[in-house]
């Protein structure tokens, strides 16, 4: 009488990749996080230098003592900085992720990506009206920390659903925005470490370990 010749263990590794593959979003590429945090790096360079055409170091400072003219204002200038950061970051996840999905044979909108995004999202865009909030209330100084603690907790969040390695990610973006309110006149420096250098370094992680 033959035996199965079939190995009970590859089998089982088997179907848990199946299972991943179903309730996990996959497609994530690590090139999208290394573009993010060039764009990120960018954006901070930009709004460094805005900062010192007035001659001071201390961002939240200077943000306090200016006017009320939407021309004149930094505040609109530095909003549309980090907008088109923003968008242009999200661009940059969208294309990676996608080709690599495409390049992999994987749906890339699935279930798994709906659950990923409204994780993703609640608490981001939590983050970010309360941020809002901040600036209109001149609280400028804060903004940066809000920013990296919301957005640590929405990758925290969103982290059951794709790589692990998101997770950490936002344990390490909300250790940075702890860091950010304490050390409020180095906000800046802060923020272009946890959405510039930190998605670099996450990116090529990802990069090497699951695309190469």
């Amino acid at each position: 009488m033959k035996t199965n010749s079939t190995n009970p263990k590859e089998d089982l590794q088997a179907i848990r990749e199946i299972m991943e593959r179903s309730s996990k979003f996959l497609s994530l590429s690590g090139l999208s996080g290394v573009f993010a945090g060039v764009c990120a790096l960018i954006g901070a360079a930009v709004a460094y230098f805005l900062i010192l055409d007035s001659g001071h170091v201390q961002y939240d400072e200077y943000l306090r003592s200016l006017g009320d003219s939407p021309t004149n204002d930094i505040r609109f200038r530095l909003a549309i900085d980090a907008l088109l950061i923003l968008v242009t970051a999200s661009f940059g996840a969208f294309y990676f992720s996608f080709r690599k999905a495409k390049k992999g044979g994987l749906s890339f909108w699935t279930s798994s990506t709906k659950r990923l995004l409204s994780h993703l999202f609640i608490p981001l865009v939590s983050g970010g009206i309360f941020a809002t909030i901040l600036i209109f209330r001149n609280n400028i100084e804060l903004v940066a920390s809000v920013t990296l603690i919301f957005y640590g907790l929405s990758l925290v969040n969103a982290g059951k659903f794709t790589f692990g390695e998101i997770h950490y990610l936002g344990l390490t973006e909300i250790v940075l925005g702890i860091l950010a309110g304490i050390f409020i006149n180095h906000g800046l420096l802060f923020w272009a470490v946890g959405f510039g250098l930190m998605h670099i370094i996450y990116g090529i992680v990802m990069y090497y370990k699951y695309e190469r």
